[in-house]
């Protein structure tokens, strides 16, 4: 099974993509700002996803894990100020 079978990673591409498109309407003045963050912050949950399924343990791929949850409690955060 390959990481992009899994319901999990797919799910994070489409929040990012969906991000892309939020953060479209976004004032220019953010673009360095809230959209950048918001859009890295995104990304990051997927590519997270991805990189730990193919480390080596299941330890390796857990930390992955935790590392893409923590980023997104950072989107989440960064779309409450935004909103």
């Amino acid at each position: 099974m390959s990481y992009r079978e899994q319901f999990i990673w797919k799910r994070g591409v489409q929040l990012a993509i969906n991000c892309y498109r939020l953060t479209e309407k976004f004032p220019k003045s953010e673009l360095y700002g809230l959209t950048s963050q918001i859009r890295r912050s995104a990304v990051s949950v997927p590519s997270n996803i991805a990189e730990g399924y193919g480390r080596r343990t299941q330890n390796e791929y857990i930390q992955f894990l935790h590392i893409a949850l923590g980023s997104l409690r950072e989107l989440d955060t960064q779309l409450i100020i935004a909103k």
